[in-house]
Parts: C-alpha cells; sequence; structure tokens
C-alpha cells in the first residue's frame, strides 16, 4: 500500500514537474521544440487518466457499499425471507425457496417480478449469487435463512476471507458451496470454512491467491472429512518447476543408458 502511494505521489510529481517545465519554455519568445510540446501533452494525459481512476474507484466503493445495504424496511415489513429474496435480486441473483422447483431471477435490465412476495413463510434454499457485487456487509441480510443448501459465490470480486468467517451462520444448513474465481480468497479464509459440517460438496478453482492448491485440498479433506474437494488436483503446487524437469531428464538418461546397453 505504502509503495503504491508512493509510486503514485512520484508520477503527480513527474507530472506537475514536466508542466511547469514546459510552461517555463512556452512563457520564452522562442516557439516551443517538439519534446516541449510532447511533454506538456503526455503531462495533461497522466493527470486526467489519474483522477479518472481516483473517480472511478470511489464511485465503485460507492455502488458496492449502496448494493450491500441492509434492507431493514423490507424485512419489517414483509419478513426476513420477502427481505433476502429481495435483496437477493436487486444483486441480480437468483433463489429458489424449499419445496419449490422455480427459479426466480431477474431478466437481462435486472428487473424482476414481484411474485414471490406471495410467500411470505417460504425459506430459501438454494442461492446464486455468481459473479454479483455480494460482500460480508450484505450477508446481514441472508443470516436468517436457516435452510440455506446451496450457494455460489463464483467470480465474486467483493468475496474474501472475512465474507468465509461469516458463513458459520449456515454451519448446520449448507451443503454446497462455490467460491471458484473469487480473487480475494486466500487460504485463510478457506479454513474458517471448518464450522460447515454438513459441508459435502466445495469448488476452489480458479483461485489466484492459492500457491498450493493441492496442498489446500489436502488440507480441506482433512479439516471436511465427508466433503468433496473439487478444483484443485493433489500435484498442483506440490510439485515444483525445477523437480519436474529433473525428473524428466533423469528419465531421458536412464531411457538413452538402456538404448545404449542395447
Amino acid at each position: 500500500m505504502a509503495a503504491s502511494l508512493l509510486s503514485h505521489g512520484v508520477r503527480r510529481c513527474s507530472a506537475h514537474i514536466c508542466a511547469a517545465a514546459v510552461r517555463r519554455g512556452l512563457s520564452s519568445t522562442a516557439p516551443p521544440s517538439v519534446s516541449s510540446r510532447v511533454l506538456l501533452k503526455l503531462s495533461h494525459y497522466f493527470y486526467d487518466v489519474e483522477s479518472i481512476v481516483g473517480w472511478n474507484d470511489w464511485a465503485r466503493t460507492k455502488l458496492v457499499r449502496r448494493k450491500n445495504k441492509f434492507f431493514c424496511y423490507a424485512q419489517q415489513k414483509f419478513g426476513d425471507n420477502i427481505g433476502a429474496a429481495y435483496y437477493i435480486l436487486t444483486l441480480r441473483g437468483s433463489f429458489r425457496f424449499a419445496g419449490q422447483s422455480e427459479w426466480f431471477r431477474p431478466d437481462s435490465r435486472g428487473r424482476f417480478s414481484f411474485d414471490f412476495i406471495s410467500t411470505p413463510d417460504a425459506q430459501i434454499e438454494e442461492v446464486d449469487l455468481s459473479g454479483t457485487l455480494i460482500n460480508h456487509n450484505g450477508l446481514d441480510n441472508l443470516i436468517k435463512q436457516n435452510k440455506l443448501q446451496t450457494l455460489s459465490l463464483r467470480g465474486c470480486p467483493e468475496v474474501d476471507d472475512w465474507f468465509l468467517a461469516r458463513l458459520h451462520v449456515f454451519g448446520e444448513s449448507l451443503v454446497e458451496l462455490d467460491v471458484s474465481h473469487c480473487s480475494c480468497v486466500t487460504v485463510g479464509g478457506l479454513a474458517a470454512l471448518q464450522n460447515l459440517r454438513k459441508l459435502q460438496r466445495l469448488d476452489i478453482s480458479g483461485l489466484p491467491r492459492l500457491q498450493s492448491p493441492g496442498l489446500v485440498r489436502i488440507l480441506l479433506e482433512e479439516m471436511l472429512p465427508d466433503c468433496q474437494v473439487t478444483g484443485a488436483e493433489y500435484e498442483q503446487g506440490l510439485i515444483q518447476p525445477d523437480s519436474q524437469e529433473q525428473k524428466e531428464d533423469d528419465n531421458e538418461a536412464s531411457t538413452n543408458s538402456g538404448v545404449k546397453h542395447i
């Protein structure tokens, strides 16, 4: 973090220094050189890019906070189940009530039917929030769904270790969990899943922060003996490239030696 701030400061200072130098050149009576004009243009360009990036980060943070607010009014007026259902749909996720085969999901524009309000006593059994902006704050809208069995979080950019640690509230119901391609998940968050005692299937594929996915799979299977862990092979991260190449060289040498003997 400190390094990125320092780098950002250096870029800003460099841009201002270049701009100041170019302005001094332009203030003289001589016409500005080609290099001066290029430097001035670049300084303006990088300053604008940094401003756009900063505004984009601010807007995204505000959007994530708004998407994951607690729908207190909906839960007070219609009940916990309807409040949770409404939250899922506003995130452009989908769900299925227990005892029903129909899935409720928004259309391509995010619009959805409010037919789910007619079943306020039905609890949610399956939830698909793949690719949405759900984060640990948004879980407050779901924690009372004690019949939740399936939760898909595939490719959710805001799902992190703190989020996984909060899933312990579904320890007596959750059977299937998909956290594949969640870029913020580390081995620390996966270790927190030990409280999901009824978990039977867990997908950990495509987690870029796992240095040794094979070892993590072994540890998860030790921690959750009744759970089938998918998305990582046992040898992933355990066989180093150098040792693998050495093994191939040894095999080749052994083969050549056998040929010479013949």
